[in-house]
């Protein structure tokens, strides 16, 4: 169910590249006071039945359903709360019945951090955070599973993304050479050019050509 509710939230030819949770520590927190809470009752029942024989002590088992529930919600909360990397966005997906989506496309990540401690780098879980040109600034993602994997996916797909979008913008430009493009929108090509520039997707020969026919224009 949840995985099709995650298909539902695809757009056109958009695919899902990793699907993250936090660590199992995180859910293993969660459920520790239930995990000692059975205990406890297991000990205190197996000790009192062979000393108060005429007492129906077995029936003490049925208590164990209350904590066995509560288990059974925190894994549910931990396993529907999801970070997606898409070849177009991160997705935040949490709550077992009503959903709580959040978007972050991947245009707008200026920079990735991630925090790991010793424990972290031996049990593969740390703290990433994404610096975005969104209205909300930055999103922190705590205790994450596998969290290299995680960067370096979302990095791979942001350059991806780039070099599509790079290559849909140099044949609009190739384009522009039989048009002929306003006066307004030369000095903005010629600054997308020069970013292609910089990411290494146009040599500095191929902007210097493609910026003396824009100059022409004028």
């Amino acid at each position: 169910m949840a995985r099709n509710y995650l298909h539902s939230l695809l757009g056109d030819q958009e695919e899902i590249l990793l699907v993250s949770r936090q660590h199992w520590f995180v859910l293993f927190r969660m459920i520790l006071l239930e995990l000692i809470a059975i205990l406890i009752l297991v000990v205190i029942l197996v000790i009192a039945q062979p000393l108060l024989p005429e007492i129906p002590i077995g029936y003490g088992y049925f208590l164990l359903v209350l904590p066995l529930i509560s288990i059974a919600r925190e894994f549910m909360i931990w396993w529907n709360r999801q970070i997606v990397i898409t070849n177009r966005r991160v997705i935040q997906l949490s709550g077992i019945i009503n959903k709580n989506v959040i978007d972050s496309s991947l245009e707008k990540v200026n920079d990735v951090k991630m925090v790991q401690s010793f424990w972290g780098r031996l049990f593969r879980y740390g703290n990433v955070e994404i610096l975005t040109a969104s209205e909300m600034g930055a999103n922190l993602f705590k205790k994450i599973g596998n969290p290299i994997r995680f960067k370096t996916t979302m990095l791979n797909a942001k350059s991806r993304l780039e070099l599509e979008q790079a290559g849909g913008f140099v044949e609009k430009l190739s384009a522009i050479d039989v048009s002929e493009p306003t006066a307004n929108d030369i000095p903005a090509l010629i600054e997308r050019l020069g970013a292609l520039r910089e990411k290494g997707i146009l040599t500095q020969e191929e902007f210097e050509k493609k910026k003396a026919e824009l100059l022409e224009k004028l």
